[in-house]
């Protein structure tokens, strides 16, 4: 008897571990069930992928979607509403929301916010504090949860954890790995006074690069001591990707589409406040090395860092201006022209957004285009030439650092557990999104 799917979709060029090929995707509940030659089969849906080139989901496993409490920025439905439009099937969302999410009450709150509001599947981080430290193990292993996140620089109030024995700590109790945004919170401090007031300009020299060289070697030193698995975000340096080199077996690696693409020695000048990130956007000599990093294998995954702030909160004087800019819609577009204009490859971009994601985290079913993991899809076109622009951003915030930009390759559906959410530029449906299971948590 044929066996009928609930949605095939068919003469695409499929790209996944096994290489690249003509095949149809056939998915049964939600789940992929068969790769290969469907075109005798039938099914509920068919989704015709001819010309277009059928990837595994891209996860982004850095976003701020700002809810609760600043919802003026994003909320969790337009921060997913972006994703999904940019070709995005998954996020892991940022604990320095408004409480942060730093206790179970505050996960279970994102969690429920979450149901039947985000077009993506989801995570959320637990912000690692002073406070909760030694409770940490109990809390990274909450349905939802994707691990432990801390700030040893750039935030304020509990979620800052600059010091050693508080690094030392959190490191202690977690048995995931850990997540870290690396900057030296002591060395930042002494520097504020270089900011120059309204001259953006100034801001990668008031972070340096010796203010992420130095917390990074900290972090590594303490993992050592403690025996813990890290997980380094958005490395912007060259000194950063050539330590890390050297410590793979306890570190994993960040890169994120705007430390790649936009160059700090024009950028200030042309984008102003909009180019205000940390840490910061810098100079082709550290774009050079985070590209090494790509090439060379030790950048694991792709974030986009989404971080979004209105377009008033970004016109301040610097250093009034907070630092943040969206991504999660451009990460797909921006990637995919470097894959175009020959400086990434099609399955290293497959690694970075999908198999990585799943390896880093121990993604439980998804990650992977593969029997028996979940139908997440994105389908995209190698070959669309289109502008980026700020009216096309579904974020909230209503701005890209990229407007303008001449991008070649766009995603064109958004698939997730086997429903079509984007099509064509267009949202389908109603929301579905669903927590991410971890193989570390499972119960």
């Amino acid at each position: 008897m044929t066996q009928t799917y609930d949605l095939i979709v068919r003469n695409g060029e499929v790209a996944n571990h096994a290489g690249r090929g003509k095949a149809d995707v056939g998915v049964i509940d939600g789940k992929i069930a068969f790769i290969g030659d469907l075109s005798h089969a039938s099914a509920g849906e068919v989704f015709d992928a001819a010309g277009l080139t059928v990837l595994p989901g891209v996860i982004d496993t850095q976003v701020h979607f700002r809810e609760p409490g600043l919802e003026w920025k994003e909320d969790l439905e337009t921060g997913s509403r972006a994703a999904a439009l940019g070709g995005v099937t998954a996020v892991f969302e940022m604990p320095n929301t408004e409480p942060s999410t730093t206790d179970p009450d505050a996960l279970a709150d994102k969690l429920a916010r979450a149901r039947d509001r985000m077009w993506t599947d989801h995570a959320f981080y637990i912000g690692g504090t002073h406070d909760n430290a030694r409770f940490l193990s109990e809390l990274e292993r909450l349905p939802g949860c994707c691990g432990v996140k801390v700030f040893m620089g750039a935030s304020t109030g509990t979620l800052l954890v600059a010091d050693d024995d508080g690094v030392r700590e959190v490191l202690s109790n977690v048995r995931r790995r850990a997540t870290f945004h690396s900057e030296d919170e002591y060395r930042l401090v002494e520097r504020r006074p270089l900011a120059r007031p309204g001259d953006w300009t100034s801001h990668p020299e008031v972070r340096d690069p010796e203010s992420a060289i130095m917390s990074t070697r900290r972090l590594v030193r303490l993992a050592r001591e403690t025996g813990a698995r890290i997980h380094v975000l958005h490395v912007t340096t060259a000194e950063e990707i050539e330590f890390l080199a050297d410590h793979k077996d306890v570190a994993t690696v960040e890169v994120t589409p705007q430390h790649l693409t936009l160059d700090g020695d024009e950028a200030y000048e042309r984008l102003k406040g909009l180019a205000q990130m940390n840490p910061p956007i810098r100079n082709n000599y550290h774009i050079a090395g985070l590209w090494r990093g790509v090439e060379q294998g030790v950048a694991d995954v792709l974030g986009s860092d989404h971080a979004p702030h209105t377009l008033e909160e970004k016109a301040r004087p610097y250093p009034a201006s907070p630092s943040g800019m969206p991504g999660v819609q451009t990460l797909v577009p921006v990637m995919l022209t470097h894959v175009a204009n020959g400086r990434l490859t099609l399955d290293r971009f497959i690694d970075l957004t999908s198999h990585g994601a799943n390896r880093v985290f121990g993604i439980a079913g998804k990650g992977r285009m593969a029997e028996g993991y979940d139908a997440d899809l994105t389908i995209v076109d190698l070959k669309a030439r289109h502008v980026l622009k700020h009216e096309d951003m579904a974020t909230r915030s209503g701005w890209t650092p990229f407007d303008g930009f001449e991008a070649t390759g766009k995603a064109v559906a958004t698939i997730v557990r086997g429903r079509v959410v984007m099509k064509d530029g267009e949202l389908i449906g109603a929301a579905h999104g669903r927590p991410v299971r971890f193989q570390e948590t499972l119960a």
